[in-house]
């Protein structure tokens, strides 16, 4: 199907935004036109909205959300390859096959990996193995070793052709002995039947050894008595995505909102509100209108703060009484505290994100005690009068309590790594902030690791990202050079989906349109800023991230909506066609999309290799222009194989619900 290019259009202008609205509203209704003309059918409901559980919703037969049944929770919708094992991700079947193969072909090569990748070229192969070249350097010149790289991969196929596994349809050699393997439809209509009629993936999850393990991710982590901003946009919404994916392949998953709620800023904030009011604070630190506007508060006492040197002296002094326990100043702490808790979390709902509070005052008790450990260990030692810790390969030390007897970020972040192993019983800690504080978790991982504080097979991993840019590729800032407000960005994406919706369906409820709306634009926001490699920069561009061409959430909105309309206007039920009805793959298209489908779990396996969302958004976009190329060429309703294909088509769209799942965002069925 061929989509117009929309215009690119000035963001925030009133004139572009309604342009933008009718020509996204015109490439819709073109794209109704072609898909009612295209067939006399094709599939969805209504909208539908995701949960926070491991595997995505499924939907019932009028299309609303219906919690998956035990009974497909219990099936593993994997098929065995007749070694008795089921089978998730073909790669890594492919690869215990080969590798079995290696060690029976060859001996003394026993315990060598398969390399096992898909093939570059389809029509070679659906896979390859590329050991044979390293391998002959193993065994070359040994007794009745084989004479040349092909005799090497001649003996691997035998090997594996031994092993009898219906996976496979057939093996070819190519140049010096890569070995291309073919899938065999068969065996993939019979995978993807089985997955239909458990209306799940979740028998699909990788095996990765995550089962069961305790797996923390800190993400997000704004500060209080400030706006979240669009920094914390892909903290945010990045961390969350790799705990979704780790609670879908069996992890126990703890998500933590490491909060700046403790410093210094806050005794400047509490002597601002002590000196505003006549009475002073009170016993009850303060009141409610102190806190109404949290940026109001903050800015009128940063400047003070940084004019009048009398209220700084008085604004640390408040610390002190703040981290003494001063009741009316920590009144007044907790009071701000919760005024920034309920505008996160506001920003949270919306965004469908889920978090556990554990701020910095949660380590206060534990820093001394920790200092005091690191010196007994004899890892920690006083330099100019501050404690370090003195880590191999950084020129800096890690200050772990400063020569004013103060804590830092060192020391808090020293503290929770001991906590989150010794009290969370922690087997992997994910910690997803910007690539500018790579340097500093590295020292303090080394600075733990130094300490005995990370055991041997736990592991801690930080995951870097890059800037949110502008348009001009500077970095993202309001036309009044102010850093952009996050609910700011998510009113702006909402509002240019509900001016686009309303035109195009002016009846719609106010219901629906605010769950179309709100899927569209927070979707698109997400899907805009996951797509693009973490460690990179990207450019916002609310023109772009809404363009119903290319790859945009948007898009594959419509992609979904539109496999869903074949469904419905075929008026079929799928799930109890799917009791009865098997997936057959005769045409080479339907043998593509099928292959497609079953390679899901490699993109998720991809995405925790490199704890990289992007692997699952090149998948997704792929996964829609292949069903594009199916559609294209194989007519579905009221064709022969309607009840394959029908079946074809309800397996792409569980596997891309789940796909919009990991990614955090809401799948629509009709927009």
């Amino acid at each position: 199907m061929v989509f117009k290019v929309l215009s690119k259009l000035e963001a925030g202008a009133g004139t572009s935004a309604r342009r933008m609205s009718a020509e996204i509203g015109q490439a819709l209704g073109k794209l109704d036109s072609m898909i009612s003309e295209a067939s006399a059918g094709r599939s969805v409901s209504t909208a539908a909205t995701a949960q926070p559980a491991a595997a995505a919703p499924t939907t019932d037969t009028n299309g609303t959300l219906a919690p998956p049944s035990a009974a497909a929770a219990a099936d593993s919708a994997a098929l065995t390859t007749g070694s008795g094992d089921a089978v998730t991700s073909i790669r890594a079947e492919l690869s215990s096959l080969f590798t079995a193969a290696i060690a029976a072909a060859l001996p003394a090569a026993a315990g060598t990996p398969a390399a096992v990748a898909p093939c570059n070229n389809p029509q070679f192969g659906d896979y390859q193995c590329n050991n044979a070249m390293a391998l002959f350097g193993k065994v070359k010149g040994q007794d009745g070793a084989p004479k040349n790289p092909r005799a090497v991969a001649e003996a691997i196929v035998g090997a594996a052709k031994a092993s009898s596994s219906s996976l496979i349809k057939e093996t070819s050699l190519a140049g010096p002995g890569f070995i291309n393997i073919r899938i065999s439809p068969d065996w993939l209509a019979a995978h993807l039947t089985a997955m239909v009629r458990a209306g799940s993936v979740a028998g699909w999850a990788p095996k990765r050894g995550l089962e069961g393990k305790r797996v923390i991710v800190d993400f997000s982590s704004p500060n209080v008595a400030k706006e979240m901003h669009v920094g914390h946009l892909r903290s945010t919404i990045i961390g969350d995505t790799l705990a979704r994916a780790l609670a879908f392949c069996g992890a126990d998953v703890m998500r933590l909102n490491h909060i700046g709620d403790w410093g210094t800023q806050f005794g400047m904030l509490i002597q601002y509100m002590a000196e505003k009011r006549p009475e002073g604070l009170g016993g009850e630190g303060g009141s409610e209108e102190d806190v109404a506007d949290l940026q109001v508060l903050y800015r009128a006492a940063k400047g003070r703060f940084d004019e009048d040197e009398e209220f700084k002296t008085r604004s640390r002094e408040a610390v002190t009484e703040l981290q003494s326990g001063r009741p009316e100043y920590r009144a007044a702490w907790e009071r701000i505290c919760d005024a920034s808790r309920r505008e996160f979390q506001k920003i949270y709902d919306r965004l469908g994100v889920t978090l556990t509070e554990r701020g910095e005052s949660f380590y206060n008790p534990m820093l001394a005690p920790t200092v005091d450990d690191l010196l007994e260990r004899g890892v920690a030692e006083e330099s100019e009068g501050a404690i370090c810790v003195f880590v191999e390969g950084f020129s800096i030390p890690l200050i772990v309590r400063k020569s004013d007897g103060g804590f830092g970020y060192a020391s808090t972040d020293m503290a929770a790594v001991r906590h989150r192993v010794g009290q969370e019983k922690a087997d992997w800690v994910i910690y997803v902030t910007d690539s500018g504080q790579e340097q500093h978790f590295r020292m303090v991982f080394a600075g733990a690791q130094k300490a005995g504080y990370i055991p041997e097979g736990v592991k801690f991993d930080h995951v870097g990202f890059g800037l949110v840019l502008g348009e001009d590729g500077k970095k993202f800032r309001s036309r009044s050079g102010d850093v952009v407000r996050l609910v700011e960005l998510l009113d702006e994406a909402k509002a240019r989906c509900v001016a686009t919706i309303k035109e195009r369906r002016p009846d719609i409820s106010d219901e629906e349109l605010e769950l179309c709306s709100s899927a569209m634009g927070y979707g698109a926001v997400k899907y805009a800023d996951l797509k693009a490699h973490r460690l990179t920069n990207y450019r916002f561009s609310f023109d772009e991230m809404l363009s119903l061409q290319g790859n945009t959430a948007v898009y594959l909105l419509y992609a979904h909506a539109r496999i869903a309309s074949i469904v419905r206007k075929a008026g079929r039920d799928v799930a109890e066609l799917a009791k009865t009805a098997d997936i057959k793959l005769t045409n080479d298209k339907e043998v593509a999309l099928a292959l497609h489908i079953a390679r899901f779990p490699e993109a998720v396996e991809e995405l925790l290799a490199d704890l990289a969302p992007n692997r699952v958004t090149d998948y997704l976009y792929e996964l829609s222009g292949i069903f594009n190329q199916f559609y294209t060429e194989c007519q579905v309703v009221g064709s022969p194989e309607e009840d394959s294909r029908l079946l074809l088509c309800e397996a792409a769209a569980i596997v891309m619900r789940q796909c919009f799942w990991l990614l955090g965002i809401t799948p629509l069925y009709r927009i």
